[in-house]
């Protein structure tokens, strides 16, 4: 199987500069990244691939009981590094590609080693003591309305989680991006995300890891960010100066500066 074609794979950036992969999130594809790429292809080869389901990669591998647990994702970010025959990775994962990259790293740790966390979320749903943002009766309402109406629902979630109401072309541009997405590749990726509890495997990250969180986030509140930073040992959180939980795309700087900040350390 050609893996570069079936992801999408673009490598751009210092041919010889240290690897960043960088992981979409839900509903988004690798250009989401854009306005990250400049400055981090300065210094990094930067590693972009969309996800079987998303963007541009092939359709036709799509499989849906693997793409029905975070582990089928990991699995294409895997099968991308060894391709790209790629060591020393840093893996930048937005959002629920946040816990692909612990998945991955546990899976493969001679290829990664450090790990950015892009408003993270181990799990979305509150249970006992632990906040993650939403009841489960929320994330039933959320998952039946995306299943009943996904392009309608897009329209309708797309700018709140973009945040940024004063900047309404960000919500415009998440909203184009979750409705250019198949409806039915979707659906399993939204129950994959929404569903999922990965605050276990956060204790198998051995690597170098940020955290970086927004200071208003309605997908992964500030008390998600604490509690990823603590289950992390000797992990590093920044709060980012940013609204929303797409910061690449609200506030593309500072995003990047903390990423070239964090993996260019000591090399």
């Amino acid at each position: 199987m050609d893996i570069r074609r079936r992801n999408n794979v673009t490598v751009s950036g210092c041919a010889v500069g240290p690897v960043l992969l960088l992981a979409h999130g839900f509903g988004c594809d690798q250009n989401m990244w854009r306005l990250v790429l400049h400055a981090l292809a300065k210094d990094f080869r930067v590693v972009l691939f969309d996800y079987v389901g998303s963007g541009r990669a092939d359709a036709s591998a799509w499989d849906q009981q693997r793409y029905s647990s975070l582990d089928g994702y990991a699995q294409d970010a895997l099968e991308v590094c060894e391709d790209l025959d790629l060591r020393d990775v840093t893996f930048v994962g937005h959002s629920v590609s946040a816990m692909v990259g612990v998945l991955a790293a546990a899976k493969a740790p001679q290829r990664f080693s450090r790990l950015v966390m892009v408003a993270p979320s181990p799990r979305y749903i509150d249970e006992g003591g632990y906040r993650g943002g939403f009841s489960a009766d929320d994330i039933d309402e959320l998952l039946e309305s995306l299943e009943s109406n996904y392009l309608g629902w897009s329209a309708a979630m797309a700018p709140v989680i973009m945040g940024n109401a004063d900047r309404p072309e960000l919500g415009k541009e998440l909203t184009t991006s979750f409705c250019a997405t198949d409806p039915d590749m979707a659906r399993v990726f939204a129950r994959t995300t929404f569903l999922s509890d990965s605050r276990a495997d956060l204790k198998t990250v051995t690597v170098p890891t940020l955290v970086l969180e927004c200071t208003q986030d309605v997908i992964a509140p500030r008390e998600v960010g604490a509690y990823v930073h603590a289950a992390i040992p000797g992990s590093r959180l920044v709060t980012l100066e940013a609204t929303g939980h797409c910061p690449q795309l609200s506030a593309p700087q500072a995003t990047a500066e903390a990423i070239i900040d964090f993996a260019g350390a000591g090399r």
